[in-house]
C-alpha cells in the first residue's frame, strides 16, 4: 500500500516535505482488529504538532492522520463483530482506552493513562489501509459524503466537546477566537443548539472574518479587538498564546475560556507575561483546557451533525499533496477543513 511516513521530528521552516511517500505491506490484523480501506483523511493542526515535536514523540516511523473515513475490508473474527465487510466507518483521534481505570469508568476515557492516539501511538490514515480495534470505529451517517465526514471526526467532535465545556445556555454570548476547521463547525453547531445566542468571531485574517459572517456570526473582528458586548464563554482554536490573552479581556464576569488545542506553539510564549490577574482573571473567570475526546463525544456529535445538518467546508488534496496541505495549514491558508482524497 502507499503511505506517507514521518521518520523524525523536523522543523517545517527547514524542511517543507516532512512526510515521505513509501510502499508498505498492508497491515496484518491482531485480535479484535479490523482492516479499513481508506477513502479520505482530514488534515489537522495536531499533525503539525507531531511533526515539529510538541506532542509526546511516537515510535518512528509513524503514519499520521486521525480523521479517517473508509470501508471495512477485513475483520479478524467476523462472528464477533457488529460491523460487516463493506461498512463505511470512521476513525477518530481516540484509538484506544483501557476501559478499566478510574477515568474510563467515570466516562472520561479521554484522560485514560493508557490512551492511544490514532496517527501518533498507532498508525493512522495517511495511507491506503489501516488497522484499528473494532471498538474504536464509528458508523458514518449516509447524509455525509466521505470528504464531508472526515473533518467531523476531529474538528467537529473536539469542537463539540469544547462547546459543551463552555457551559453556556441559550441566549448567552459565545466567542470563537481563530476560525479554521474546528471553529467553522462549532459556529454551525452553536447556532443550532443556542438559536438565541450571539456568536462573536475573532480572527487575524480578513477572509476568515468574512467567512464567519457568511456562516452567521453576529460580529467578526481582529484578534486584538474588543467585542461590542461582553462574552459569557469563548472557545480558542488557535495554535498560539496571544489570542488567549486577548480573549480574556472580552470575557464577562464568571465567564469561561475553553482552549481547544492539544499544544500551543512556543513562538509567543513571552506574551504570557502580559497575563494580568486583575484584568484577565479576576471576577471568577476561568481558563479550561480540552484533552482528547471520548467515543461518546464522536457518537453524539455525528448524531447532532445529521440533525442540523452540518455542512463542512473543505479543500481537497491528493495523498501525495499532504505536505502541501500541511504547509498551507502552517501558513494559515485556511477556509474550512483540508482533506486528503486517498481512494
Amino acid at each position: 500500500m502507499k503511505a506517507l511516513i514521518l521518520e523524525k521530528i523536523v522543523s517545517l521552516k527547514e524542511n517543507n516535505r516532512p512526510l515521505k511517500l513509501v510502499d508498505l505491506p498492508i497491515p496484518k490484523l491482531n485480535k479484535d482488529e479490523i482492516l479499513i480501506k481508506i477513502s479520505t483523511c482530514g488534515v489537522c493542526h495536531t499533525e503539525l504538532d507531531e511533526i515539529e515535536g510538541r506532542t509526546p514523540p511516537p515510535a518512528f516511523p509513524i503514519i499520521l492522520g486521525h480523521q479517517v473515513v473508509g470501508n471495512i475490508e477485513k475483520i479478524y473474527n467476523n462472528n464477533e463483530n457488529k460491523f460487516k465487510i463493506g461498512d463505511r466507518v470512521g476513525v477518530a483521534w481516540i484509538g484506544y482506552a483501557c476501559g478499566k481505570c478510574k477515568y474510563c469508568i467515570q466516562g472520561e476515557e479521554n484522560l485514560c493513562n493508557n490512551f492511544k492516539a490514532t496517527g501518533r501511538d498507532i498508525p493512522g490514515g495517511y495511507a491506503e489501509y489501516m488497522s484499528i480495534n473494532k471498538n474504536f470505529i464509528f458508523t458514518i451517517p449516509d447524509i455525509f459524503n466521505d470528504m464531508q465526514a472526515a473533518p467531523l471526526l476531529c474538528a467537529g467532535a473536539i469542537g463539540y466537546r469544547s462547546l459543551i465545556l463552555t457551559n453556556i445556555t441559550n441566549g448567552q454570548n459565545l466567542g470563537l477566537t481563530g476560525f479554521g476547521a474546528s471553529a467553522h463547525i462549532v459556529l454551525q453547531t452553536a447556532k443550532y443548539k443556542f438559536p438565541d445566542s450571539k456568536i462573536f468571531v475573532f480572527a487575524r485574517n480578513e477572509n476568515e472574518r468574512k467567512f464567519a459572517k457568511e456562516l452567521g456570526a453576529y460580529w467578526s473582528g481582529d484578534t486584538e479587538e474588543y467585542s461590542p458586548a461582553k462574552l459569557d464563554a469563548i472557545i480558542d482554536t488557535t495554535p498560539v498564546w496571544k489570542p488567549v490573552i486577548e480573549a480574556m479581556k472580552n470575557l464577562d464576569r464568571g465567564g469561561r475560556l475553553v482552549i481547544n488545542a492539544i499544544r500551543k506553539e512556543n513562538i509567543d510564549n513571552d506574551y504570557l507575561f502580559n497575563l494580568n490577574y486583575e484584568k484577565h482573571l479576576w471576577y471568577e473567570k476561568e481558563i479550561k483546557s480540552v484533552a482528547n475526546i471520548t467515543r461518546n463525544d464522536v457518537k453524539k456529535f455525528l448524531d447532532l451533525a445529521c440533525e442540523i445538518p452540518i455542512k463542512p467546508e473543505y479543500q481537497e488534496y491528493k495523498l501525495e499533496e499532504a505536505n502541501k496541505a500541511l504547509l498551507e495549514l502552517k501558513d494559515r491558508k485556511i477556509r474550512g477543513a483540508k482533506v486528503l482524497k486517498i481512494s
